[in-house]
């Protein structure tokens, strides 16, 4: 049986939907697995869509950001430019360390607040950084969608239309393909065909509906 729910809030005894954590390495697949939860009538909580709510124009967050990088960090459209973020974050390791304590409880606290309005039998968190961050002890259990790291930067690099350098340094940043096997409570190939990787989700589809009826 997975974990149970975990988080500070639960001491003033606010009850948690049952969440499955859903991670992956970039390129790996977590998009599609989590659409087709989400055809399953599942809620779907995005970590990646919190963080870019979070920073959206006129935010506090976001006004932050521009008084410690510049106004130039946004693009033409007054929006920050998370490219170029990006690029800075990866080769300065202090800027990274500054952002991450900025945005990392504004991004927690959101997530709490939409599963603790999810309605389904059970949610799914996706978050690429679930076993790297605390959003681990969000979830009462974790499920992988796995893929060889080199079909992770090769689709990835198709996907994103970016050079393969800068996929790598995505996922330097990321937990290796063996620690995330290690730690994942279910694991989903996702080498084969859309149908097979539809055929999977409904399989653990059906056996978190049972989990979370027995919780």
């Amino acid at each position: 049986m997975g974990r149970r729910f975990i988080s500070a809030l639960d001491e003033n005894g606010i009850d948690h939907m049952w969440t499955v954590g859903l991670t992956g390495g970039i390129g790996s697949g977590k998009s599609a697995a989590s659409a087709l939860f989400e055809q399953f009538g599942i809620c779907v909580v995005d970590a990646d869509v919190v963080a870019r709510e979070v920073v959206e124009p006129e935010t506090p967050a976001l006004q932050e950001i521009i008084e410690h990088f510049g106004s130039n960090i946004l693009d033409s459209h007054h929006r920050l430019d998370r490219t170029q973020l990006r690029s800075i974050i990866f080769s300065k390791p202090a800027e990274k360390e500054w952002l991450e304590k900025l945005l990392h409880p504004l991004i927690r606290k959101e997530i709490i607040h939409q599963l603790q309005h999810a309605h389904s039998p059970y949610a799914i968190l996706v978050s690429p950084l679930l076993f790297e961050t605390d959003q681990h002890k969000l979830v009462s259990r974790t499920l992988l969608i796995d893929l060889p790291e080199e079909l992770q930067l090769e689709r990835a690099a198709h996907r994103d239309n970016s050079e393969p350098e800068q996929i790598r340094k995505i996922m330097a940043n990321q937990l290796s393909r063996e620690c995330k096997i290690d730690k994942a409570d279910d694991i989903i190939s996702n080498l084969h065909d859309f149908a097979y990787l539809r055929e999977e989700v409904e399989r653990q589809h059906l056996h978190y509906l049972e989990l979370a009826h027995e919780q």
